[in-house]
């Protein structure tokens, strides 16, 4: 397994020569923050034209006190990290934050989503809403019982209106990982869920890439070594069974993103997965794709024989720059935008 993981690391690369980026800006969200952990960023472009991202951060992963966090990039500064949900059960108990996804949906609602409870495993799906830029957030709702909304990945929408979110769950005794999709309009009504054939793979942690004619690609962490896809030609009504692509990955959390002009944009641990569950996140890359299967590396964010540089967002703004962001060894969100240069 290793050698085939090495062979196509050096087929990638080597391909890779024809894309390059132009990097805009790049630097962490923030330098001292209140918490000792964070992870889990996620990013969207504002109607206002600026960048929001939020995280979770607290004492460590899982602690009852950890906390949604966010902050808006105006220019090249981001604004002081400031929570923005919570776990709270009442005023003596608490429960853990987990991976929060932004979004904006056409009508110009802001939705954070995300999780509440002890672990993956027992969690459960919480959003709160904006009308002005996140500015101010409504109260906290639950989604319906049996539903998570998106996993870690931000959701799409299509062009009648209907958001569609990658979505996954893990069964309580740790065996079971599984991928599924759902759907919902664009205020957070009317959700339904479409289940996939995970075959003989765990699975979860999708993200959603779109083609033309209503094509649609999941891509997916796995416990396989690899990244593991699903495929749709019906904007998401039923979905091929999961199989693996060519992209080796450690067990760890990627992201993916279409781009204006069609192409595709993944980045990813393109590792093998070591004994202890952060070993193969030490390196971080960019590659591309016009059809999904194929995919070049054209550059890398991180490179190191240790350290955790993981779970990352990537968004393409009106402009048409590439906005990123990933976990700096839980200390630091790291961020950067760039260009895409042919």
């Amino acid at each position: 397994m290793l050698k085939y993981i090495f062979i196509v690391l050096g087929l990638i690369s080597t391909a890779a020569s024809a894309q390059k980026i132009q990097i805009i800006d790049s630097a962490a969200i923030f330098n001292q923050a209140p918490f000792a952990a964070c992870h889990a960023s996620t990013l969207v472009e504002l109607n206002n034209g600026k960048i929001m991202a939020a995280w979770f951060g607290g004492k460590h992963e899982g602690d009852s006190h950890v906390e949604i966090w966010s902050s808006t990039k105006t220019g090249k500064n981001w604004s002081k990290p400031v929570p923005v949900a919570n776990g709270k059960m009442n005023d003596s108990s608490s429960l853990a934050c987990w991976n929060p996804v932004l979004f904006q949906s056409k009508s110009g609602l802001l939705t954070l989503h995300y999780k509440v409870g002890p672990n993956p495993r027992a969690w459960w799906a919480m959003y709160k809403t904006s009308k002005d830029n996140g500015k101010t957030w409504s109260d906290a709702v639950r989604l319906p019982d049996g539903y998570l909304g998106p996993i870690k990945n931000k959701p799409i929408q299509l062009h009648n209106g209907t958001i569609i979110y990658p979505s996954s769950t893990e069964s309580l005794d740790e065996k079971t990982w599984k991928v599924h999709v759902e759907k919902s309009d664009d205020q957070n009504n009317n959700w339904r869920k479409i289940e996939i054939d995970c075959d003989t793979f765990g699975v979860i942690q999708p993200s959603i890439l779109t083609y033309q004619n209503g094509k649609l690609q999941l891509l997916c962490r796995s416990r396989q070594n690899v990244i593991a896809e699903s495929w749709s030609e019906d904007n998401g009504e039923k979905w091929s069974k999961i199989q693996a692509t060519q992209l080796p990955n450690p067990n760890s959390g990627s992201d993916a993103v279409t781009l204006k002009d069609g192409r595709q944009l993944l980045i990813y641990n393109p590792l093998s997965a070591g004994k202890n569950w952060w070993e193969g996140r030490s390196v971080l890359k960019l590659a591309i794709s016009t059809d999904g299967k194929s995919w070049k590396d054209i550059h890398t964010f991180e490179n190191h024989l240790t350290g955790e540089y993981s779970y990352p967002a990537i968004i393409q703004d009106k402009n048409g720059n590439v906005h990123v962001s990933y976990t700096d060894k839980r200390k630091k969100i790291k961020y950067m935008v760039f260009k895409i240069i042919n």
